[in-house]
């Protein structure tokens, strides 16, 4: 097989990512079960609850890699949520089983050319960022054999008297005007601040947490902030992205605290769908590019204006002057085209 077929194969592969993850999140919510809620420790779900993390660098997951690590423990029955690349496995002194297969996640960034920093420079403009996607395969640590014992040992969720004190001190620490009383939890966006109701009017304390961290999750999009639209109405699709992503960044911040996730607004789940089905076209592959499918890089060419979200301003490979992004910074030119939007967003990894 000659080195550009087997260049564009990999391409669609690749291309097809988007796609694939986007799919099994709308099969989860179509069959009435939520991504981001699962029934850890129980016989259902032998693995604890805790946010995936790597195994070698202790670094935790984040994005949309939780989603997809989740779901592979579930699905497979693995015990613990603790991930390895191949080489990570060897370098270890263990290695994966012959006949395992990995989990696809992916890492999201930005970069500025060089060429770009200096116009920016000359004409006193914010450079423009590149948002780049790649991908690789991890295993988990059920799927390896000959680890070291301090890496194959699971994660200990933290004792419960641990968790209350940590979620209040991560809500002090946001810095956010967090006003407690009233009889209902919203954000304000004009006020830029979070109102819930005191502990005492929910049935389990737990539940308070669990309202205080979606209500941040809003915060968090104010236009200071990550700057996200909440213009939206009730019923809008505006609206229903907004809260899919406060729902998710609850999800997170509670499974990172060791407190359980539960759904605040199952009755979205048809916006939700609705939403996620309209952002599920891939990146196109560009075939006249002589850089398409290069090592796995997918690059768009973007002027980035700070309050202006991220938009193509280059369609074609003759107008790119995007670099190869490479693990340790530095690149040379590469493909450029659109790039899917909300899973991805940079940082997302």
């Amino acid at each position: 097989m000659s080195r550009q077929i087997s260049r564009a194969r990999a391409g669609r592969d690749r291309a097809s990512l988007y796609t694939e993850i986007t799919d099994k999140i709308i099969n989860e919510l179509e069959a009435g079960r939520i991504p981001w809620v699962q029934p850890w420790g129980t016989a259902a779900i032998k693995a604890p609850l805790a946010m995936p993390r790597n195994a070698a660098t202790q670094r935790g997951y984040s994005g949309i890699n939780v989603l997809i690590l989740w779901g592979a423990v579930v699905e497979h029955g693995f015990a613990g949520q603790s991930w390895l690349t191949f080489r990570q496995a060897l370098g270890l002194g263990g290695h994966v089983r012959k006949g395992e297969r990995g989990t696809t996640v992916v890492y999201a960034d930005r970069f500025t050319p060089e060429d770009e920093r200096r116009r920016a420079a000359e004409t006193g403009e914010e450079p423009g960022a590149i948002p780049f996607l790649k991908r690789f395969t991890v295993f988990n640590t059920d799927q390896c054999d000959g680890l070291p014992e301090e890496i194959a040992a699971l994660v200990i969720p933290p004792p419960p008297s641990q968790i209350e004190p940590r979620a209040e001190a991560l809500i002090a620490a946001t810095g956010a005007d967090f006003r407690i009383g009233g009889a209902r939890a919203y954000y304000n966006t004009t006020g830029d601040f979070v109102q819930v109701p005191p502990p005492g009017a929910y049935f389990e304390p737990i539940n308070w947490h669990r309202t205080a961290f979606h209500e941040l999750g809003h915060w968090v999009g104010h236009t200071s902030r990550l700057n996200r639209d909440h213009s939206g109405s009730f019923g809008s699709k505006s609206y229903a992205r907004e809260e899919l992503v406060a729902e998710m960044a609850g999800a997170f911040v509670c499974a990172s605290l060791g407190i359980v996730p539960t759904v605040r607004h199952a009755d979205y789940i048809g916006s939700w769908l609705e939403v996620i089905r309209e952002d599920t076209l891939p990146v196109p592959h560009f075939k006249n590019c002589p850089y398409s499918g290069d090592r796995g890089w997918r690059l768009r060419c973007v002027r980035s204006t700070p309050g202006v979200k991220v938009t193509p301003t280059a369609l074609s490979p003759r107008h790119c002057s995007a670099p190869r992004i490479s693990p340790n910074g530095h690149g040379k030119p590469t493909i450029c085209g659109t790039a899917p939007s909300a899973w991805y967003k940079p940082g997302l990894r």
